[in-house]
C-alpha cells in the first residue's frame, strides 16, 4: 500500500485476504479429510500393510503440501530492494507448491481406483507394452507443461504476447535469450517461458493425440477404451 497500490480501499484488500484465508481453509479440510479417516481405519484394523505405508505417504504428503504452501506465501511478503514491482511469489516456489499438488492428486486417485477396480489382467503383448510405455511419457510431458504453467503465472508472462500462434509478428520474439547466463531464461525471462509453455502445450495436444490413434490399434478393455477417449477429450478443451 505505501510503495505502490496507494488507492486500494479496505474492501479491495478484503476481498484479496478472504480469496487467500479460504484457500488455506479449504486446503486444511482436505488434510483433515485424509488424516482423520485415516487414523479411524487405521485404528479398526481394516488396513494391509501395503495400503499402510500407502495412506502413510499420502497424509505426509498432504502436511509437506501445507508446509510448501507457506514457503511459497512467505517469498510473496519478503522486502526487495530497489524494487517496487508489483508483489509476487517466488515462481520456483509456485511450481513447486503447484508440482506436490498434482503429484498428491494423482497418487489419491491412482491409490482409490486400485482399490475400486480390479486390475484387468492382459495378455503382455510387444504393443501393449509400448501403449504404458508411451502413456507414461506422455504423463511426464504433461506434468512438465502444468509446471511451465507455474512459472508463466508466476512472471505474469501472459501479459506478455497476447498473439497465437505467433508472439507478436514473430515466430520466435527478439528478446527470447535476454538474459545471461542462458539458462536463467527458461525460469525467469517471461517471454522464454511463455514461448516454452507454449511449445510444452502444443506438444502434450500431439503426444496425447497419438496416444489415441495408437491405443486405437489395440484391443482393448472399456474401461481403458474410456479413459484414453476422455483424455483425448480433456486435452483438446484444455
Amino acid at each position: 500500500f505505501n510503495s505502490l497500490n496507494h488507492n486500494m480501499t479496505l474492501a479491495e484488500f478484503k476481498f484479496i485476504w478472504y480469496m487467500e484465508y479460504s484457500h488455506r481453509m479449504w486446503g486444511r479440510v482436505v488434510g483433515l479429510a485424509y488424516i482423520l479417516p485415516a487414523a479411524y481405519f487405521w485404528h479398526r484394523g481394516w488396513l494391509s500393510r501395503p495400503l499402510k505405508g500407502c495412506v502413510l505417504a499420502l497424509c505426509g504428503l498432504v502436511c509437506f503440501q501445507g508446509l510448501l504452501g507457506w514457503y511459497m506465501v512467505k517469498s510473496g511478503l519478503e522486502e526487495k530492494p530497489d524494487s517496487y514491482d508489483i508483489p509476487r511469489v517466488s515462481q520456483y516456489r509456485l511450481a513447486a507448491h503447484l508440482g506436490s499438488a498434482l503429484v498428491l492428486y494423482s497418487a489419491s486417485l491412482w491409490t482409490g481406483l486400485s482399490l475400486l477396480l480390479p486390475r484387468h489382467k492382459l495378455p503382455e503383448t510387444h504393443q501393449l507394452l509400448r501403449l504404458r510405455q508411451y502413456a507414461h511419457g506422455t504423463t511426464a510431458l504433461i506434468f512438465l507443461t502444468a509446471l511451465s504453467g507455474a512459472f508463466v503465472a508466476g512472471l505474469d508472462a501472459g501479459l506478455v504476447y497476447n498473439s497465437f500462434p505467433k508472439m507478436g509478428e514473430r515466430w520466435i520474439p527478439d528478446d527470447l535469450l535476454a538474459f545471461s547466463p542462458v539458462l536463467r531464461n527458461i525460469f525467469e525471462n517471461p517471454t522464454t517461458v511463455q514461448f516454452d509453455h507454449r511449445i510444452l502445450g502444443i506438444a502434450s495436444v500431439t503426444a496425447v493425440t497419438a496416444l489415441y490413434l495408437f491405443s486405437l490399434k489395440i484391443p482393448l478393455p472399456r474401461r481403458t477404451r474410456m479413459a484414453v477417449t476422455s483424455l483425448l477429450a480433456v486435452a483438446c478443451m484444455q
